[in-house]
């Protein structure tokens, strides 16, 4: 299994991620533009089979058998060690700026933060930024296209999806490392299975707001669309983008409706 299908793998944790950074957002009108919808449902209910057998156990192994300053370590590690991804698409991006400052980043942590399992970088007010080659795309003007979920890799679209080969081949230093060197009974995948488990353990937290929802599978589209919205625009979207995303500028929305139907399921479901 070659080591940029295991780093595809790695994206199935990432939607619970990006669950966590929407909780606060106003509540949006689903969006409709999904004609893959059936095959992307079969592929959620595969992913989410696999997670509950066997991606989400060993998660909460790892979690019982480490403390948060350990997890803490870990997740630092490879939050620094993915850096030069972010640091190749500010220079695609021609933004030399994001790049120095990554640049500054991954070196400070990567020597005074002892090989990036503490992270000074912060402590010194030196920002971190993730970037990507779906958001290259993004800013060079390439179209979103449809709405994707793979199985074990999760939500996606057909320009997000060329971030998975890009970034893994060409940016990823575990990944560049793994192909450069050789091991024996599979130990080259052993620091991207480590990363995997690390994403998925700091997804448990966000669990709860995925099982609130009333349609898991339309929450977490919309959730990694807003998600990606946001970091195309540094966080800061135009109010019209914002309002075409929330359905505010349609005449047949109505948002105390969606709270109704939200609010009628929990009722349902005995959801608090």
């Amino acid at each position: 299994m070659p080591a940029t299908a295991i780093s595809k793998a790695f994206r199935a944790a990432l939607p619970l991620l990006a669950i966590a950074l929407l909780a606060g957002c106003t509540i949006a009108k689903p969006r409709t533009d999904d004609p893959a919808q059936k095959f992307n449902r079969t592929m959620y209910n595969f992913n989410d089979s696999v997670d509950k057998a066997v991606i989400r156990p060993v998660a909460v192994g790892y979690r019982k058998i480490t403390n948060p300053p350990v997890r803490r370590a870990f997740s630092d590690f490879y939050t620094n060690i993915r850096l030069p991804i972010t640091v190749a698409n500010d220079l695609l991006q021609f933004r030399p700026k994001q790049a120095v400052q990554s640049t500054g980043r991954f070196l400070v942590n990567l020597t005074i933060g002892v090989a990036g399992f503490m992270d000074p970088a912060s402590q010194l007010g030196i920002p971190l930024e993730d970037n990507d080659f779906g958001v290259t795309l993004a800013r060079w003007g390439v179209p979103e296209g449809d709405y994707l979920v793979l199985p074990l890799v999760g939500p996606t679209t057909v320009r997000d999806v060329w971030r998975l080969p890009v970034d893994s081949y060409f940016f990823d230093p575990l990944s560049i490392y793994a192909r450069n060197h050789d091991y024996k009974f599979g130990q080259q995948y052993l620091p991207q299975v480590l990363y995997l488990v690390t994403l998925r353990a700091r997804a448990i937290d966000a669990e709860s707001f995925l099982a609130s929802a009333y349609d898991p599978y339309v929450f977490m589209r919309d959730a990694y669309r807003q998600q990606r919205l946001y970091q195309i625009y540094d966080g800061n979207p135009p109010a019209e983008v914002i309002e075409q995303m929330q359905g505010l500028n349609e005449e047949n929305f109505d948002p105390d409706k969606l709270l109704d139907e939200q609010h009628k399921w929990e009722q349902k479901n005995d959801k608090p």
